[in-house]
Order: structure tokens, then sequence, then C-alpha cells
């Protein structure tokens, strides 16, 4: 790559680093460009000399800070006290530092670490970063959420508003290419100095991850007590990492303990290194024993970068991480146990050969090796977004910008965008058109996930806001709640009882006998920041409805029981279904306001708070939607009417009400127009009088003039032409009490009806009398006895013959014997055959020659029967 420069690692004294060659050309490049990439190994110094070396930069206004980013909070602590070492100072001086939980800075400070988090939080309070010259993105392949995030706002801020901003991106295995391109940016490459270091793969996998604690113990073990000369099992690690310290990476807090556990007896100091230790405890792991003891460190990947671990010689990696991933599909998080990246590999291992030549034992195979990705995924790709859409959707508002020109290493993935915009818009925070709301932009300078914010920021009083306080920091940390796995049992610790209620009396003072003293530290500590955020006058007790406050932050989470009393099966507002112990104390509510959920193959609730279906919190209502049902009994025809009140999926109140008659029309009008044939009494006039019409509009063209009254015409405007009759109606077999003929002609006015009436009528008036005409069949129909039509000449005519009609001749029993068109011609060419036909069989009617001219019998006296 053209613009990529490297430069050999020195031969250092004992006091230097080999990131001490490049710092020149650091200086020199920054003074001509505002960006810059640096890429170092672990150990070589980026961290502590590079921020020190442009303190004195003629870019940089003596009182403009040099920010440097830290993934983690033990980083940014152990980084701002290494550099104000070499200072001679202590932290807080002209080098200080900021963590969500503590802060060492002053006027004086001129180098501020600060965790990611922070940083994004400055950015949306700050946009212009008025008081900043320059800000160093440390570790910068971790590819964190809120690092990309910074990355993007500031490359945009410098692009807008401040040119002379200068941006460092360091790592030890960043995509030197990728960053380039993304800043604009030369590379300044060191090979930094490494200590050769014997790496060796175990014979076999395990056959599950859960054996990882004791598998790692057992070889801390067997190099422990491999007897001087005879290295046993792991022949290299007495030459390579002869007395040196042990460092074990394993997944989480849980392998730690356990195997914490397993080497209790151990010839060696065993600490714990993870993010929720107190300070004093994590710096006793960054230190040599006092008592010069060897030291065994059982690390998260924490330890993975930026850390510096002193002593260490041998490294004992598992090869598994702990992350979450987000399921979009279902709206959770989920911590995963995966394996690590061949990078992330090759990172850890290097811990050994930092000081001098060590030794890494890889507890899985080789093969198992070549199948691991090469490097982590990005958390964007991964997790929850919607802190994220927030906080773009702010900054874009802010800057007056298009989403689009923002400039991420990798883009976020749409399916997780569309899930946290949905939530923000739920939650308030965004309009429809995903702008950020006034409540939103206050939701995002917070510095907590949106639902937090959402929690904090729907309080009324002091004392809620204190409540809201403890709970946004409760649910931040670790639940302190922790029963204590026994020795020897078998299988997972008991899970705590799901009340929020009794964590929140730990944070308030209570006690517990399985309390987790160290998470309820951070707690406090946490909900003191927050109440600090929310301006809560010191001494406030906290006090309100939990419920509430979590319905404001949750309501895609209230749950409702769906099964017996007690089965602890929930059916979720947001869609879902979640279960809780049977042996809960929660288990036999209705209602739920659940805070905390666990997914393992299906959702389980972890934090939770009792609400009461009669006395809903106005943050719920706010959200839920009242309306009265009205539904058809199947059995009786009767409208049933009830008054529910939904949120989302669940319906919270339901209550019998009187059928309002608009209610009841309205579905029956509907249930009539599915069962258009059945529903309504169907007169042979109402059938005629629906054909008459049918006939006008065909042929009379008055198709716009008469409405459509055909069955699907009717069925899909049945509520308009049917609703003012139903008046008091409310069971559907009251339908068939309507007169459906009279419903049927008032859709016509009177002009209408009196031209149907005269060019349609119902009846024909002949000599032998009135026939009626069947409109129904495809060519108009009028049926009688032959005799009826004696003395009539020629066939009569329907709208002025404009609509063509036949004739059906009928026996003295009513039996169809000719159909006719033009009666003249069957007068003179048909009538013949039937009358001879008709003599024969009825010899006492009249059947004349010619009966055109014939008189049509008249009805004589009836004769009384005997």
């Amino acid at each position: 790559m053209d613009n990529v420069r490297a430069f050999p690692a020195p031969t250092p004294a004992a006091d230097d680093l080999p990131v001490r060659a490049i710092l020149p050309e650091l200086a020199a490049t920054l003074a001509e460009r505002p960006n810059v990439v640096l890429v170092a190994p672990p150990g070589a110094g980026k961290t502590t000399l590079a921020p020190l070396a442009l303190l004195d930069a003629p870019w940089r206004d003596p009182s403009a800070r040099i920010i440097v980013l830290e993934p983690r909070r033990l980083a940014a602590r152990a980084a701002a006290e290494r550099m104000a070492s070499l200072l001679g100072q202590r932290a807080g001086q002209t080098v200080g530092f900021r963590t969500r939980l503590e802060s060492a800075v002053s006027d004086a400070t001129r180098i501020e670490v600060v965790t990611e988090g922070l940083f994004l939080r400055r950015l949306l309070s700050d946009p212009t970063l008025s008081d900043t010259a320059c800000v160093i993105f440390d570790e910068i392949h971790e590819r964190s959420l809120d690092a990309d995030l910074s990355l993007a706002f500031t490359l945009d801020l410098q692009q807008a508003l401040r040119p002379d901003l200068r941006l460092v991106a360091m790592s030890a295995t960043a995509d030197t290419a990728t960053l380039c391109r993304l800043l604009d940016a030369p590379a300044l490459v060191s090979e930094g100095r490494q200590h050769p270091v014997t790496i060796r793969h175990a014979k076999r996998d395990l056959t599950h991850v859960r054996d990882l604690p004791l598998a790692a113990a057992q070889a801390v073990l067997d190099i422990l007590h491999a007897p001087p000369g005879q290295p046993a099992a792991h022949r290299d690690a007495l030459a390579d990492g002869a007395g040196g310290d042990i460092l074990v990476f394993l997944p989480g807090v849980g392998e730690i303990r356990r195997a914490a556990t397993a080497l209790e007896r151990a010839p060696a100091a065993i600490l714990p290194l993870h993010g929720e230790l107190p300070p004093a405890e994590q710096a006793r792991a960054l230190a040599p024993d006092p008592a010069g003891r060897r030291r065994v460190i059982l690390s998260t990947s924490i330890a993975e970068t930026s850390l510096t671990v002193p002593g260490v010689r041998i490294v004992i990696d598992g090869g598994f991480r702990r992350a979450p991933r987000f399921d979009p599909g279902a709206g959770l998080s989920r911590l995963e146990t995966m394996r690590i990246s061949r990078a992330a590999a090759t990172q850890r291992s290097g811990r050994a050969g930092r000081e001098a030549p060590g030794y890494a034992l890889r507890l899985w195979t080789e093969a198992i090796g070549r199948g691991m990705p090469p490097h982590d995924r990005p958390e964007i790709l991964d997790a929850d977004l919607s802190g994220f859409v927030l906080a773009t959707a702010v900054w874009m508002e802010e800057m007056g910008g298009e989403n689009g020109a923002l400039r991420f290493p990798d883009a976020p993935p749409n399916g997780g965008v569309a899930t946290a915009t949905e939530l923000l818009k739920e939650l308030g925070a965004l309009d429809e058109r995903g702008k950020p709301t006034a409540l939103g932009k206050r939701m995002a300078t917070i510095g907590a996930h949106p639902r937090l914010a959402a929690i904090m920021l729907a309080t009324r009083t002091a004392g809620e806001s204190a409540l809201a306080a403890d709970i946004a920091a409760l649910l931040e940390e670790r639940d302190p709640l922790r029963p204590r796995h026994t020795p020897g049992a078998g299988g997972p610790p008991p899970v705590p009882p799901s009340d929020i209620a009794l964590r929140l009396d730990l944070i308030g003072g209570g006690d517990h006998p399985d309390a987790d003293r160290g998470a309820l530290f951070r707690i406090r500590q946490a909900a003191a920041q927050y109440r600090r955020r929310l301006r809560v006058p010191a001494g406030t007790q906290a006090e309100g409805d939990v419920s509430a406050l979590l319905a404001a932050g949750f309501p895609d989470r209230i749950a409702q029981s769906r099964g017996g009393a007690g089965d602890g099966d929930f059916r979720l507002s947001g869609g879902g279904s979640a279960r809780i112990g049977r042996a809960d104390p929660l288990a036999d509510r209705k209602l739920l306001a659940v805070a905390s959920l666990f997914l393992r193959k299906s959702a389980e609730i972890r934090l939770a708070a009792p609400l009461d279906p009669d006395n809903l919190p106005d943050t719920l209502l706010a959200r839920a939607t009242e309306q009265v049902e009205t539904a058809l009994d199947p059995v009786s025809g009767s409208i049933i009417a009830r008054r529910r009140v939904r949120l989302g999926a669940l319906v919270l109140r339901d209550r019998t009400e009187t059928v309002r008659g608009e209610d009841a029309a309205g579905l029956l009008a509907r249930q009539a127009a599915a069962t258009l044939g059945t529903a309504f009494d169907w007169t042979d006039a109402a059938r005629q009088f629906q054909a008459r019409v049918a006939v006008a509009r065909a042929e009379l063209a008055l198709e716009e003039t008469l409405p459509d009254l055909s069955d699907e015409a009717l069925a899909a405007s049945i509520e308009e032409w049917l609703t003012p009759w139903l008046d008091g109606v409310t069971k559907l077999s009251a339908l068939r009490d309507l007169d459906l003929l009279a419903i049927l002609r008032a859709r016509l006015d009177y002009a209408d009806l009196s031209a149907l009436d005269r060019e349609l009528p119902t009846e024909l008036s002949l000599k032998g009398g009135r026939i009626k005409v069947d409109y129904t069949q495809p060519v108009p129909v009028a049926s009688a006895r032959a005799q009826t039509f004696y003395g009539t000449s020629e066939t009569p005519r329907l709208a002025g013959g404009r609509v063509k009609l036949r004739l059906a001749l009928l026996s003295p029993a009513s039996r169809p014997q000719a159909l006719t068109a033009d009666l003249a011609s069957f007068w003179a060419n048909g009538w013949a055959d039937m009358r001879r036909d008709m003599r024969g069989r009825y010899p006492r009617h009249d059947w004349p020659e010619n009966p055109a001219l014939a008189e049509p019998p008249q009805p004589g006296p009836r004769r009384e029967r005997r």
C-alpha cells in the first residue's frame, strides 16, 4: 500500500518502548494532515506514548485537550495512571480519565482518557468538541458500536465544521486498508518488539464449553506441579516461561469463579481479572505480587488488548469469549459464548512474549484453529441498534445532514435498524418520519440505553426520579441477587426470584445472604451518577410505582398470564411469549411489567414487577387503545359487546358493555354481507325488483342512473344501504323481518321508480287477464295458460320494444307447451300442432283455429263442490 510507512523496531534500552521510533513521524504527519492510522503490536507503547508525544504539537492550542478513547473502564484508568506516572504525576493532573463510575480530571488536565460510551454522550451534548484538539481511537480494531459511531460523528464534524480537528486511529491488528480509506489517512506501522512465544495446541477438543474451567485449571496445575527438568505434559512451559506468571483466558465471570474454586490449593496467588471487580482488586492483578508469589490471573478478554499484565510468561487460552448477540425477530439480546477469531488468538498468545520468551497453550486442536474466523465480527452487525439509531438521528438533526452521509466501516443491517426504529417510535423518541422528538433528544443526552432513558424521563417527582435512577443502574449491571452454586450439586445454580423489588431493597440498604457486594457497589455508584444527571436533591428517598416506570421503558414486555393460575406461562404485549419458574412468587400474577428477559430456547423472565389490572399506570394507558368490540354469538345470533383495553397483543381489560346501536348495526351489516342470500327473507317480489333494475341498467343503458343491486354490489355497500334500517336491531335473525323489497325500492327516487314501472312492468295486461313477467330469466318471460293469450295478435312490448320478451304458453295443467318471442308467427305456424295435441287431452276447453281473433274465456260462476 503506497501510503503505509514501516519503521523497523529498534533495539531499545530497558526503559524504551518500540513505538518511540515512529513518534517523530507521527507528529510530523499530523502537522501536515488531519488524520493518521497508527499500527503497532501489543506492548509497543502506543497507548501511553503517542498521546504524550502530541502534547507539544504546534497545532494544539495550549488549553485544548487530547481525548483518548478506550473500550473498557479498566483500560481507561490504567492508561491514564501509566501516562501520569511517566510525567511524575498522579492521574487527574496533566493526564486524567473518566469512566461511567469514576473520574480523575481537573482544570489542568490536557490528556483525558475516556470510555467510548462517555465520549459519544459528550459528542451529542457538544457536537463541535470546542475544547478538543485531537481524538485518539485506541484499539479501533475491536469495532465496538460506540467506537464506530464516535468515529463516524467526528469524521462528519471534521468535514463540516472542524477541519482543524486531528483524528488518530490506533490498533494492533486493524484492517489498515479499510481504516486508511475511511479516514483518507496514511498508516504508520511499527514492527514492535515481541519475544518468541512457543505455541502448543491441545491433543483433544473439549466435549462442551462447560468443561472449560476445569480443563483450564488442570492445565495450570500441570504447569505449576511439573518438577524442574521434567516438564511432563508441558515440556516447553518451563523452558520458555519458567517461573513466570500464568494468564488464563476464560469467557466470563462464571467460568473464572469455577476455575478459581478448582485452584484453591494451587501453590500460587489466584487472581481474577474482569470488568466487574472493584478498582482495588483490578489493580492487584495488574501489579506484581507483594509477597513475590507466582500469580495465576484468570481473565476475561479484558486482558486481550490495552492492558499490560506484568510478569506473564505463560498464557493458557480457552478459545472462547462471551458477547451479546441481538435477535431482531425476538427484539432481545442474548449473551452467546463463541469461538474467538484467529486474530484474537494471536493477541492473546502475544501476551506471553512481552517481557521475555514465553509459552502459550491453546485448549483446542489445530484442526479447530484452521476453522476459526480470521477476525471477530464488528458489534454493529449483531448488536441492539436502538441507541445507535437514536444517536444518529439526533446527530444528523443537529448537523443538518442526512443519515447516508455518515461513514462506517460496515453498514448497519437493515433488519436491526428497522427493529430499533420501531422501538424508538413506541418509546416516543422518534416521530413517524423517523425524526427525533424533544423527548428523544433528552433521552440521547442521558447516557443510557433508550429504554432506561425513557424510564428516567417518565418521572414526575424527585422520589420517582431517584427510583428511576436506581432501576436504570440495576438493569445496566449484573443481577446483584445471585444464589451461590453448591459444589458437587451439578447443573446450573438456582435462578433467584424475579421480583425486582428485592434488588431495589438491596440498593436502598437492605441485606440478603445471596447479595453480590461488588455488583451492589457498582449499581449504587451508577445510581448516584444518574441521580446527579436528573438533578435529584441529595438524600432523596426512592419512591413510586416500580411497574409504572418499567412500563415506560418496556411497553413491549408487558406480560399477561395465558394459562392456569401459577403455571408461569405469559404472553408479551410486543408479541411472543415468556416463562417464569412455577416456584417463583410472581408466577401466579395475571399481569407483569418485565424488565429483563433471558433468551435460551425460549424467553425466561428474570426481573419483573406485578401490575394491577384494575389500576393500570398512566404510562401504560397512554400507549393502550380502548375500544368497544362487538361479536356475533354463533348460537343465538345475538350481538355481544365488550369494552377492551388493548396493548399490542394483550387485552389488559375486558368488560361486558351494553350494545350501542351503531356498533350492532355495523356488525350485523358485515355478517349479512357474508351471508346475503340467507340473512334476509328474499321474496319473489324482491328478487324480481332486483332483476328488473339489472335489465334496465343493461338494456336501457341506465348504469349511471340506477344503482347496482346485484348480490355482489349489495354486499360491498351493505353498511351504506342497510344501516338506516337497523335501529334497535341486535339479532341476526331479526334481519328476516325486514321488508327487503321496500329497502331496495328506497334506493331509487320517485322518478326512477315511475320509469321502471312504466318501461318494465311487473305484469302485462291482456284481454285474457294480467300475467306476471319473470325478469330473473336471461330473457324476460311472461307465462300463462294459452287461453289467456286469446285475442292478442302479437307479442307485447317492453320499453317500447327495446327489451326482448318471450311468452310461455301453458296447458290447462300449467305445463309449458310452447315458448315464443313472436306470437303472431306462432299463431300462424305453430298453433295447429299444439291445438291438435291439446284438443285430445283437454276436450272440455276451447281450442279455436285462430286464437288471435278468439275471445278469451270469461271466468264463470264457481260451482259448489259437494
